[in-house]
């Protein structure tokens, strides 16, 4: 299989230096994972929230970085797969909120 939506990966500035709606809220969170499409910065789904996927079900903005620190990996929620990304994002310094 091989994922549609690569050609929509956008250079993109993190939203917050952690997972946003758990900012807002005072959640804590277990890894980040920022869209390649907005910056949006939402938790993974190890997270008690699972922002970055509630994101994607809002958005259907597919793809996603490994964000916590900056893993370099790429994924597709749309198509269910790993993609390459043609780069990392810097990091700006995440806010450790474990659970």
């Amino acid at each position: 299989m091989s994922c549609q939506h690569v050609g929509g990966i956008c250079t993109v500035t993190p939203s917050a230096k952690g997972c946003e709606d758990c900012l807002k809220t005072g959640s804590p969170w277990v890894h980040l994972r920022l869209c390649r499409t907005c910056g949006h910065v939402g938790c993974c789904d190890d997270s008690p929230n699972r922002h970055a996927t509630a994101h994607f079900h809002a958005t259907k903005h597919p793809i996603i970085e490994g964000y916590d620190p900056p893993e370099g990996w790429g994924w597709c929620y749309a198509d269910d797969e790993v993609v390459e990304l043609p780069d990392q994002t810097p990091q700006l310094g995440p806010i450790p909120r474990w659970v």
